[in-house]
């Protein structure tokens, strides 16, 4: 059987005055958080769709990491990873999203880093967000302890 995940946004207003909110009713995690223009292109406080990406993806590739060292013997004590989505405002036919780094550092015993490597190597390709994009997405992982 499928999953399905959803979230909810509503828009109010033009591109650069408007505002909107997404929440994620499923979970309650977000309840009418606010974004606009200023939280997407400048650095008023608020999220935008660059970010919840990126916190998707980190989420999903540090579960998948978890799941092929596991496969492979291995149990990490820890692992952390950092996406960071890239945008290019000016991009035709507007702004893109032109590529993800993932940056992970884990802790895991046993194991030396050129497995740990390959291993990540292995939960990029298979991660569900990573399957889901189109755009190159690159790794950096580090071993740590």
């Amino acid at each position: 059987m499928a999953l399905k995940r959803y979230a909810d946004a509503v828009w109010n207003g033009d591109l650069q005055s408007g505002n909107g909110n997404i929440s994620t009713p499923q979970s309650g995690l977000f309840q009418s958080q606010d974004f606009s223009f200023k939280t997407r292109f400048g650095d008023q406080k608020g999220t935008n769709p660059e970010e919840l990406l990126a916190a998707a993806h980190a989420g999903c590739f540090s579960m998948a990491l978890s799941a092929v060292l596991g496969k492979a013997g291995f149990t990490p004590d820890s692992i952390q990873t950092r996406a960071e989505a890239t945008m290019e405002p000016g991009m035709d036919p507007g702004p893109t999203i032109t590529a993800i780094r993932l940056i992970v550092s884990a802790k895991v015993p046993g194991i030396d880093a050129g497995q740990f490597n390959e291993l990540a190597e292995q939960a990029k390709a298979g991660c569900v967000i990573s399957r889901a994009l189109s755009v190159p997405v690159s790794l950096e992982a580090t071993l740590v302890g």
